[in-house]
């Protein structure tokens, strides 16, 4: 691995990508209901909402924005482009600790489809609702893709976007691209110490999800997912509460609540003799 000491013949080539998928979960009893919550969702992530997660996530990275263009369409949905360079960085200013990054409200900075271009990077956000076509869950996708070339690592922006969702399950992928050349000729494949992206996130993050690791380290990636641990039935509910259920409809929809969420963390479908209890 590359120290960041080390000299380079012309710009860091390097291409670093963090890609997220943050999903929502809930339960929504009828069709109206349903339609209710994709409502509610299109008016809390509508575009205005999503430049200003970007615009704070390019000023964590380090960049200018040049340009923005945003669009809001009916009945749902909205895009966004945001035209961005990036500043000149000092390497000496540049922290390659394995550490996390900035939270939503530290003080150091804060539809459907959001795009934001740096000089040779760039960031997307896309949104996906989606509903069971029988049981009443709902499932709210966000897709992020920060990708930066040079020594600025998008692995800052992780601990804010993820607290900027509600975020119930995150799969993360990191990757390193390419390689950058020093003034000797060598090529360097990454240039900073990383064994988990575990060790981007905050302390009380960690505490808050279970999370499994799959790192391939001799190709730079690395991969993880999170599910959260704590489950209350009211966090769930939407537009209701436990109280205008009875005991044993809230069994049944705790468990296709909780079968949907542990599918989607493990990637495949379940029986349900399957999903784990308690």
């Amino acid at each position: 691995m590359g120290e960041p000491s080390v000299t380079l013949h012309g710009f860091n080539n390097l291409s670093k990508t963090l890609s997220m998928s943050i999903f929502d979960i809930c339960y929504a009893k009828t069709r109206a209901q349903v339609n209710e919550y994709i409502a509610y969702i299109d008016e809390v992530y509508d575009a205005d909402r999503l430049t200003q997660i970007l615009t704070d996530v390019t000023e964590m990275i380090g960049a200018n924005i040049l340009n923005v263009a945003r669009q809001d369409y009916e009945p749902q949905g909205a895009s966004v482009t945001i035209l961005i360079s990036e500043e000149p960085v000092i390497a000496e200013g540049i922290d390659y600790h394995e550490e996390p990054g900035p939270l939503p409200g530290d003080g150091e900075l804060e539809r459907d489809s959001v795009v934001a271009h740096l000089d040779k990077s760039h960031i997307t956000v896309h949104t996906y609702p989606e509903s069971h076509p029988e049981n009443g869950i709902s499932t709210f996708r966000v897709d992020i893709d920060v990708s930066t070339c040079g020594r600025i690592s998008p692995l800052r922006a992780l601990n804010y976007l993820i607290h900027s969702f509600d975020s119930d399950i995150v799969t993360l992928d990191y990757r390193v691209r390419g390689f950058t050349r020093d003034v000797h000729g060598k090529k360097h494949f990454i240039d900073h110490e990383i064994n988990s992206i575990q060790n981007y996130l905050a302390e009380d993050t960690r505490e808050r999800y279970q999370m499994i690791d799959v790192n391939v380290y001799q190709e730079n990636i690395f991969h993880t997912k999170m599910l959260l641990k704590d489950f209350d039935l009211d966090n769930y509910l939407f537009g209701h509460g436990t109280d205008d259920y009875s005991p044993q409809v809230c069994t049944r929809i705790e468990k296709a609540l909780k079968k949907e969420m542990y599918e989607i963390f493990y990637g495949r479908n379940l029986a349900d003799a399957d999903v784990p209890s308690g």
